[in-house]
This record gives structure tokens, C-alpha cells and sequence, in this order.
């Protein structure tokens, strides 16, 4: 029994869908804020038409609330728990900050203490962030990188990971981190950078929009594709001891790259469509993301599959079919 908060959102989506296809028999039971529903199944349905969702169950519970989480708990009894509940979004962890900063943290004291308290304790995996280097000049970056955030998002998630040491150690716990770089994919929406260029271009091939204003062409992410990285999270639950994990490409693309390669796919010459006003940039914003991710792959033998141009690919002929 798998137990996924969040799961409605791109990585739960793609992680469920993964389980399933390794265990048609596998019992998954999901957290949602109730709206998203309908559209995970419709997600689904889109990675795989023939997916069993009979053994899927989402419940909307409240993971604020320490007591309903021990009820969640004791009624289904997970083997396995990933946590990628909370704002996925630094922008919106900075338009809402204390709420944000709070709810992650809430979230994940919530989950750890219920399992402490019914003394049960499966393998779990917290989705940390790269956000939690912000300004670092030794790259790539890894899991003994100086951290350095800055965001109330990096903040709360940084307080976490280190909490998950400590439990680590305490409890003998099955507890990881994967610290996730960039990762997109069809589902995501124009708050992202990646689908805002894309959704600009079909906009502009349209003749619906003329120009997009960007901060910044020289800011370099590594960006990989969320369907890899849910495998990665599968992994390191199968795994009997608990780590840190970085999560990346290890390779780094411009967002002039980007732009390039989603342009050229439709013909444009993004230098007639392109206007960079450097206000937009985000305070305090890297100038350069980059992962290394060796551990993973000496440890679980895993890495991306996805080359960027196939992920920008992807998104590009999703978005034109909805």
C-alpha cells in the first residue's frame, strides 16, 4: 500500500502511473484538495489508456489537521509514504509567505509524528527542492553542496530535510530526500516558465499573441522531465535504507535554448517575437542551476532518459491537442 499526498499534481500523476504499470495489483490511496480530481484521471487516461485505476483511492483530508492524519493512517496502514503535498511554487510561496512557509512544514511534522505515535514506520520519501541552494557558485551541486535558501518555499523545505536526518538517525527510519531540480511536463501550466515560452509560441504560430516578455535569456536550469523523476522516487522507497538524493539531468540548458528549440519547432524566429525586461527577474534568483546527480546513479542505478528537446517536444504536441 502506497500512500501519495498530493497526489493529484504532475509528480503524483506520473508516479502513480508508474507504480501501476511495474503492479497492476498495487494498492494506492491519495491525498487531494478535492478539486483536482477529475483531472488526474483524465491525466491518466492520457499516459495510459489501459491503466487499472480500481485499486486508486483519493480522499480529501485535511493534513493540517495531526488527528485526521492518524485516522488516514490507521485505516489504511501504508507501506510506503511520499509527501508531495505543500506549494509546489517559489512564487507563491513569496505571494503568500507565511502560509506557505507554515503549511509545508505542517504537513510533514503532521505525517512524521503520526507514524512515530502508532509506531509504525514505513519507507517515506519528502520531496525537497534545489531551491534550497538559491545562490551557489560551486557547481554541479550535490548532497554535500552548502545549502543557502533565501524563498519562505526554500526555507520551509530546508528546515525539513534537516529534520529527516535527525529522525533518520533516532528512529533507525527508512526516511529520504530527494532534493528535485527542475522538472516539467505536459501537465504543467503557464505559473512555470518552461509551459509559459511554449503556450506563448503556439499563441504567437496562432497569430493570438505578438510578443512575450522574458527577465532573463541567460539563466541556465537543469530541466528534466517529471516522468523520469518518478521513477526515481520508486526507487529510493524500494530502497531498505533511508538517504539524501539529488534529483537531475546534471545537465544545464538556457532558457535562450528554450526558447530556441520551442521557436525553431514552429518555424518563428523568436528574435521578431522575444523582449527581455530584467524587472522581471525574481530577487535573488541563481543565475545557474546544474545537479549531480552520481549518487543516484551509482547508488540505484538511475538517471534521466528524456533528452530536453524530446521533453519540449512532449509539452509542445499536448499542449496543441488541448
Amino acid at each position: 500500500m502506497y500512500l501519495i499526498t498530493g497526489i493529484t499534481g504532475q509528480d503524483g500523476v506520473f508516479l502513480t502511473r508508474n507504480i501501476l504499470s511495474k503492479d497492476s495489483n498495487a494498492k494506492i490511496v491519495g491525498t487531494s484538495r478535492g478539486s483536482e480530481t477529475k483531472q488526474f484521471y483524465k491525466n491518466l487516461q492520457y499516459l495510459d489508456k489501459n491503466i487499472n485505476v480500481e485499486n486508486i483511492d483519493i480522499v480529501k483530508e485535511d493534513l493540517l489537521d495531526s488527528s485526521k492524519i492518524v485516522e488516514l493512517l490507521k485505516r489504511y496502514n501504508p507501506e510506503k509514504i511520499i509527501n508531495l503535498s505543500g506549494p509546489s511554487s517559489v512564487y507563491e510561496s513569496l505571494d503568500r509567505e507565511s502560509k506557505s512557509y507554515e503549511t509545508i512544514k505542517i504537513i510533514f511534522k503532521n505525517l512524521s509524528n503520526a507514524c512515530i505515535e502508532l509506531k509504525n514506520l514505513p519507507a517515506f520519501f519528502q520531496a525537497s527542492s534545489s531551491e534550497m541552494f538559491n545562490q551557489n557558485t560551486n557547481m554541479p551541486l550535490d548532497e554535500n553542496t552548502q545549502f543557502n535558501p533565501s524563498s519562505p518555499y526554500a526555507k520551509a523545505k530546508h528546515e525539513i530535510h534537516m529534520e529527516l536526518d535527525n529522525l533518520r538517525k533516532q528512529y533507525d527510519w527508512n526516511i529520504n530526500s530527494g532534493i528535485m531540480f527542475n522538472h516539467e511536463s505536459e501537465f504543467r501550466n503557464d505559473e512555470y516558465l518552461f509551459m509559459k515560452i511554449i503556450n506563448s509560441a503556439i499563441k504567437i504560430k496562432n497569430g493570438d499573441k505578438h510578443t512575450l516578455q522574458l527577465g532573463s535569456l541567460d539563466v541556465i536550469r537543469d530541466w528534466s522531465y517529471a516522468s523520469d523523476f518518478s521513477e526515481a522516487i520508486f526507487r529510493i522507497v524500494a530502497d531498505d535504507i533511508g538517504d539524501d538524493y539529488v534529483i537531475g539531468s546534471g545537465e544545464g540548458n538556457s532558457i535562450k535554448s528554450l526558447v530556441e528549440n520551442v521557436f525553431n519547432y514552429f518555424d518563428l524566429n523568436w528574435e521578431l517575437y522575444i523582449t527581455v525586461d530584467e524587472n522581471l527577474l525574481r530577487s535573488g534568483d541563481p543565475e545557474k542551476i546544474i545537479s549531480n546527480p552520481k549518487k543516484i546513479l551509482d547508488k540505484l542505478d538511475w538517471k534521466t532518459e528524456t533528452s530536453f528537446e524530446k521533453l519540449i517536444e512532449k509539452c509542445i504536441k499536448y499542449q496543441m491537442q488541448h
